[in-house]
């Protein structure tokens, strides 16, 4: 697909209306969910995706500078990330670790290994897990890593293995709107897995989603909500990468279109991407538990 970024889109969106008319948006979305290794020589679609696009890029900047910030004063911190996927998060925060003059803590991640992400296909969290342990070695950051090989729907606290006295940090970075709400089943999982979070006693819960009802609302004004947010990320994709670029072509095939029709397309439990405006997933928060924390001055001088 050619074109300026509306022309781009407007393509994907025809495509989904396309698989919503002939009741293929399912298999539609599979048939485009991003299939590239995590290697460490060749960025797959989704890391390029992350690292090129601000609208992304700057979600992971501010959950890393409020979990850094949460480090302080502690020994042993314990971050558990229920979709970490291909790791570059926390390369920036081990690099971030290693620059300060103080002596880091000792740092363990828990990253749940869900049999349908797209990490699993090619060696699961085993292959991120090395990267970051090799990087961890080589900034002398003291560092352990394990994956838990599971649906996380089905993650108990057991299977987390928190020990006393570690911090203990939860990262939901654009992961938690793949949790199907009361709108779709009773059991309402994202909410079931807010309210276990809450019981590890976390000293930070960072969540980093997309602000946008693309959940409970009708299809016309989910379309429209879809049409404002995909041009803002068409846009910046504009800006940082040619229009002829191979990568350009991936991120966007493999990775945008997917959500867009999948959004589009698709309705009840077919319908796995169900972003949630700002106001609703705080409002879920609240409930579950947790309180709002803003970000220090620190943090905001530091992202602007």
């Amino acid at each position: 697909i050619q074109g300026d970024p509306p022309q781009r889109l407007a393509a994907y969106l025809v495509e989904g209306l396309a698989a919503r008319i002939a009741s293929s948006g399912r298999g539609l979305y599979k048939a485009l969910k991003c299939k590239e290794p995590p290697t460490s020589d060749r960025l797959s679609a989704m890391q390029i995706l992350f690292e090129v696009c601000p609208c992304f890029k700057f979600g992971f900047m501010a959950a890393n500078y409020a979990i850094a910030e949460a480090f302080k004063d502690e020994e042993r911190v314990h971050i558990i990330d229920f979709d970490i996927n291909q790791g570059s998060q926390y390369i920036t925060l081990i690099q971030t670790l290693a620059s300060r003059p103080s002596k880091p803590p000792r740092l363990r991640i828990t990253g749940v290994d869900d049999p349908e992400s797209v990490q699993r296909s090619v060696g699961g969290l085993r292959i991120i897990g090395m990267r970051l342990e090799k990087l961890a070695e080589e900034l002398e950051v003291p560092f352990e890593f394990r994956a838990i090989a599971a649906k996380t729907a089905d993650v108990t606290p057991s299977m987390l293995d928190c020990q006393p006295g570690e911090a203990i940090i939860v990262n939901f970075a654009f992961q938690l709107h793949h949790m199907p709400d009361e709108s779709v089943s009773t059991v309402n999982q994202r909410d079931q897995l807010l309210r276990m979070v809450k019981g590890l006693g976390p000293k930070l819960v960072t969540v980093v989603e997309q602000d946008v009802n693309a959940n409970t609302a009708p299809f016309f004004p989910r379309f429209v909500e879809v049409y404002n947010y995909y041009s803002a990320v068409f846009e910046s994709l504009d800006a940082t990468l040619p229009r002829e670029s191979a990568d350009r072509m991936n991120v966007e095939r493999q990775c945008l279109a997917r959500d867009i029709v999948n959004i589009v397309a698709c309705e009840g439990t077919e319908r796995i991407e169900r972003y949630e405006a700002a106001g609703k997933v705080e409002a879920r928060m609240t409930m579950a538990g947790f309180l709002s924390s803003p970000f220090s001055a620190h943090v905001n001088e530091t992202i602007r």
